[in-house]
Formats: C-alpha cells, structure tokens, sequence
C-alpha cells in the first residue's frame, strides 16, 4: 500500500515539473516567446520637453556696478561773521535760493557806527594832510631862495609823507568797518535749497556758534562717490581716456534708474583694507531724484561690444569643464558644448566664444538631458510643462 501511495507521488511530482519547466522556454525574457512578447511591451521613449531660445546678437554695454553715496558738490553750514542780534530770518526752510539771496540780518547799528567813525578819521586826516602839502608848497620856493632852512623844509616834508600814511591807514580801517557792516546782511554763496533753521530772530549769534544759522547745500548738479576693486582701475582710465565712460544711478533695490551722468575722477589711492578705490561721477538731478546722504547703485559703462552674441541666463549650465549650453540640433537632438561666458545682465548673459548667431540653445529643462537626447521644444505658455531641477527636488515631477 505504501509502495503504491510512493509511486502517485513520484509519478505527481514529475508531471508538475513537466508543465513548469514548458512554461519557463514558453514565456520567460529569455525565450523567443518571451523576448517577442517584451518588444511589444516596452514602448520607445518620449521626446523632453524643455524651453529653448534662439542666440541674439547686438551690441551689448560692458557695465561695472558698485554701491555710492550722494554727495552734494557744495555744502555749507551758514555761520554770521559778526556778532550781533538776529534782526531776521529771510529764507524759508526748504526753499531753494540763488547765490546772493539774502538769507539774515542782524542789528547793523553798531556797525554803521563804526564805519562813521572810521569815515570821519579819514576826512580829518585828509584835511591835515592837505595844511601840510600847503606849508611844504609855500616853504619850498623860500628854502630854494636861502630864507627858509633845510631842517624846515625837511620837516614839512615828513609831515607830509606821514599825513599820506595816516590817510592810508584810515582808508583801510574804512573798508574794514564797511565789510563788517556789509556781514550784518549774511547772503547765499551758491545755489541751493536750504535745510531746518538751527536758530531763532532775537538770538544773539557769534561766528563761534557750531550749529550756525542754516545748512545750504547744492542739489543742480550733484556728484555721487561710489567704490570699484582696485582690479577695475586699468580699464576705466581707458574709458576715460576714448570718452567711453557713463554712469547711471539706480535706486537702493537696484531696479529704477535715476539718473545718468559723467564720471569725473578715479581718487588717486587704493584703500588698502578693502582692495577698492573710490571714484567720483557728476549728475544733472534735473528731477531730484538723487538726494543728499542717500545710498545708490552705480552702473558704469565702460566700453560697448558691438555685434556681440547673448542668449539667456538660464542657458548656461555648469560642469567639470567650465560653462556649456545644450544647443538643438537637426531633428531636435541636444548637442553638449563648452562656451566661454562673459558678464551677465537683464537676464542674458554675454558669450565670449562657442556660439554663433544661427542656433538655438535650451533654456530650461536641462537637468533631464545628456548628449543625443531628443527633445520637445514647448511654447512660452506651455513652459509649466518643462521639468526642472528646482520642481524635481520639491518632489513635484518625476
């Protein structure tokens, strides 16, 4: 009986590795069945999709930045010169004025005292003078006819000479009274706009005084100090030298152009601690838009490249062996190549060497390509499509 029950079991066994081992040749990949029935089962692979531009060529501006402080090119704190009451304030806070505007006027009457005096010393004096070149006059015939003496007439002579210095002296004290006088009316040295008055009429001022009166401070023109490295130095002496150089002045964030102006200097010594030099550049301000004390960006443009070849910024990938783009070829097949990239603006970004202008490079995209990959240029509005390095690593694409 057991013998019998053996047997089935063998007999069992056998055909179930019968039938296994028909369905292995029959369907496993490595049968003819298998390998046929996988070829139609793996589907060929999609194009990628990326965003792709065509290379431009114009001329493009070589632009140093730096960041500059507004500087006016004239300032001064207006101080009297005499001391004296403030008889008047006659500016208003803010207001701009012109060279020679009177600003305020202290009490003059001392002053207008001194000058009487210094005027009446100066006729008395004169008159003086003129009783001795009388006497000389008339002593000089009797001295020559032996009547009158030498030592008289040398006398005579003396006084004169002296009466015609003392005159001098009072003339000089005049003018120094005048001028005095002429401070009590204290006037604008150049234009400007004034700033918060310091000091009330009534005050008694002195030119001691450290607040003074106003701070008048120039704003048509204006100049802006900005710094550079050092490195920078040799190629804006050549803009100087071809008449190349320009400067623009944009807001703290970098995106509003205020002005533009002329660059007048290059400060004549390095600051050794920074490897920066301080340059100095001239602006028109006809809207006032650059004010003093305020900080700014600086764009100087030091040469233009003519006919130069930009594509995008995103275009230029990193690698091993320094900068390279995709660019698409026939049959939107990607080509790797090395290009030798120079400074970037606005979102393009300059091609020294390793593009001309006929080719299309890939703008986005490109972390899912390599050498010979077919790819799928989408539009503009369709650009959501385009898988990205930044999307992948979100989690976001495959």
């Amino acid at each position: 009986m057991k013998s019998k029950s053996f047997k089935i079991a063998c007999a069992s066994l056998l055909i179930g590795a019968t039938v296994g081992f028909g369905a292995y040749f029959g369907y496993a990949p490595g049968g003819a069945s298998g390998s046929a029935h996988a070829a139609k089962s793996t589907p060929a692979k999609s194009p990628v999709p990326v965003t792709a531009a065509k290379v431009q060529q114009h001329d493009v501006r070589i632009v140093l930045e730096g960041l500059g402080t507004v500087t006016p090119l004239d300032t001064a704190t207006i101080r009297t010169q005499v001391q004296g009451t403030l008889e008047s304030v006659d500016f208003v806070e803010g207001q701009e004025v012109k060279r020679g505007d009177v600003l305020a006027k202290i009490d003059p009457r001392v002053y207008e005292a001194q000058v009487d005096q210094a005027e009446a010393a100066l006729a008395r004096d004169q008159a003086s003078l003129k009783n001795a070149k009388t006497d000389l006059a008339r002593t000089q015939p009797l001295a020559d006819r032996g009547i009158a003496t030498q030592q008289l007439l040398d006398k005579q002579n003396s006084q004169v000479a002296q009466g015609e210095g003392t005159v001098a002296l009072d003339k000089a004290a005049q003018e120094s009274a005048q001028t005095q006088l002429s401070f009590t009316t204290i006037t604008a040295p150049f234009d400007g706009v004034t700033g918060i008055r310091r000091i009330d009429p009534g005050n008694i001022v002195q030119p001691s005084d450290a607040n003074g009166l106003v701070v008048l401070t120039q704003l048509q023109p204006i100049a802006i100090i900005f710094t550079l490295p050092s490195a920078d130095i040799r190629s804006v002496q050549q803009a100087l030298a071809s008449g190349e150089a320009s400067v623009d002045a944009y807001d703290a964030q970098n995106r509003k152009k205020l002005d533009h102006g002329s660059l007048m200097l290059i400060d004549n010594q390095v600051d050794s601690s920074t490897g920066t030099v301080r340059l100095k550049a001239s602006f028109p301000n006809a809207k006032k838009a650059l004010w003093p004390g305020s900080f700014v960006n600086i764009h100087l443009t030091i040469a233009i490249r003519r006919n130069a070849i930009t594509v995008p910024l995103t275009a230029v990938q990193r690698g091993p062996n320094g900068a390279f783009v995709y660019i698409v070829g026939p049959n939107s097949v990607v080509s790797e190549r090395n290009v030798t990239a120079g400074q970037s603006r606005a979102g393009w970004i300059l091609i020294e060497q390793g593009l001309s202008p006929s080719e299309t490079v890939v703008t986005a995209g490109q972390y899912r390509l390599s050498q010979g990959t077919t790819v799928e240029i989408v539009p503009d509005d369709k650009k959501d499509q385009v898988q990205t390095a930044t999307t992948a690593s979100a989690g976001m694409l495959p």
